[in-house]
């Protein structure tokens, strides 16, 4: 990496003053066969910091794509990548690493928990990557925090999906990292499970976090403070929600 990470910190100095990424002229093909698919097309994008952002669209629109080359899981054909400061865009793999390891936190929609692990041990893993000296006390509190408090014995195959998927929000929160990319966070939840979720992660942009969701249900969009909505993986329109900022208690799906 240039000057932008000196030792494993990253230069403040470097992006657009206030935000916490810094997208510009972003463009990502892929080859597929003798075909080559664009999966964003010229995206251009600041978020800053203490935001929570939703971002919507059609599947294969590009959102999840988005997520990943904010997070560091891959490469843009062309365009730059800031995140936190750091110009991403042609970092090594360790630098990368670090990036994940100290500043971004993910929510998969594949939970990708570790099976032989407990649900416990699974959430500490995450705040043990990130080097928090507290590692053991962050997972209790990050469990408890999505309600799984009495089940962090039980490792992933005797809990449901929701369950498991809650495991994974809390591994990410447990990190402590200032930026939080949640790919369908409550794709796997009940309703009023869901909205207790959203509750955590709305508390979290409130206390200075940056939350991207993505999500295809607008509803949840609805308690976002800016929707990003995509199609053909360009963004067709970026502002509050239709309607302003709904209370996480009106919502309904």
């Amino acid at each position: 990496m240039s000057q932008d990470v000196v030792n494993g910190s990253v230069d403040a100095r470097v992006g657009h003053e206030g935000t916490r990424i810094d997208l510009d002229d972003l463009t990502k093909r892929y080859r597929i066969g003798e075909v080559d698919v664009t999966a964003l097309d010229g995206i251009n994008l600041h978020v800053d910091e203490a935001a929570f952002v939703a971002i919507v669209g059609p599947s294969g629109c590009g959102k999840t794509t988005l997520l990943n080359m904010i997070g560091a899981l891959d490469t843009p054909t062309s365009g730059s990548v800031r995140v936190a400061g750091v110009d991403v865009t042609g970092a090594s793999q360790a630098d990368r690493s670090m990036l994940r390891r100290h500043e971004v936190s993910f929510i998969f929609q594949t939970f990708n928990l570790f099976p032989a692990l407990t649900a416990l041990e699974n959430v500490r893993f995450g705040a043990d990557a990130a080097r928090a000296s507290d590692a053991a006390e962050r997972a209790q509190q990050a469990l408890a925090q999505v309600g799984l408090q009495d089940r962090q014995r039980h490792f992933p195959h005797q809990l449901s999906g929701g369950e498991q998927q809650r495991v994974a929000i809390a591994r990410a929160l447990a990190t402590g990292n200032p930026i939080l990319l949640a790919d369908e966070p409550t794709g796997e939840l009940d309703f009023r499970t869901g909205v207790q979720i959203l509750g955590v992660l709305e508390e979290q942009a409130r206390a200075g976090m940056t939350v991207l969701v993505v999500t295809h249900n607008r509803e949840i969009a609805r308690v976002a403070d800016r929707v990003i909505e995509l199609s053909s993986g360009k963004i067709v329109s970026d502002g509050p929600p239709p309607g302003g900022k709904a209370d996480i208690g009106d919502l309904q799906w």
